[in-house]
């Protein structure tokens, strides 16, 4: 070949079949890829937009409106967005009652619930329960018969008894007990648990 045809040019380099094939599909798929990636992003960024939603609860008495992922549980929105940090955060699988409050005066786990599926709900915490610095008599009634220990479970407790004494299932010990099962007290104070709920329930 003479070197009119480019053949001795320096730039000039040997491209086998293998090497052109290889370097089509590489080019090839980079364009294909872009703008699935970019079409990704933007489902992405749209679903991020999308997630976040604005409830308004009354929480203890006091409305309040709160912007929440919409993935965000009862639980972690009282915790982290409502600053209300007595309700506990136990198994986080509504197996304990930790976290139970109450949502329109019915016992609720509040793990196992979104925060968006309340918006307009009346929701009482353990922090609604007090009447200023007196005590609800199921509080005092768990003072007076040392129906706690390590305190871990006893918001959850409160919450549930209150429920409990509502839904009229305070006939006897064994009764409680049945109706107070989805609670769990690792330390074992369920006699006393049941003996201050059968007290306060006398008193309601």
């Amino acid at each position: 070949m003479s070197a009119l045809d480019g053949s001795n040019a320096p730039w000039r380099k040997e491209i086998n079949r293998r090497t052109f094939v290889g370097s089509s599909l590489a080019v090839g798929g980079a364009v294909a890829a872009a703008p699935l990636l970019a079409a990704c992003g933007d489902s992405e960024n749209g679903a991020s937009e999308a997630q976040t939603s604005v409830v308004r609860m009354r929480i203890n008495g006091e409305e309040r409106e709160l912007a929440v992922d919409n993935r965000t549980s009862l639980l972690d929105m009282l915790r982290e967005r409502a600053e209300l940090t007595g309700t506990k955060k136990g198994c986080d699988q509504g197996a304990c009652g930790a976290c139970t409050i109450l949502v329109g005066g019915q016992r609720v786990n509040s793990c196992l619930t979104l925060a968006v599926m309340h918006d307009g709900a009346e929701i009482t915490t353990i922090e609604g329960v007090a009447d200023g610095d007196r005590l609800h008599p199921l509080q005092q009634a768990f003072i007076d018969e040392d129906a706690f220990q390590c305190g871990a479970c006893t918001p959850g407790q409160i919450m549930s008894g209150l429920g409990c004494i509502r839904e009229g299932h305070t006939g006897s010990p064994a009764e409680i007990r049945e109706w107070m099962s989805g609670n769990i007290c690792r330390c074992g104070a369920y006699t006393n648990i049941a003996a201050a709920i059968g007290t306060a329930a006398k008193e309601s």
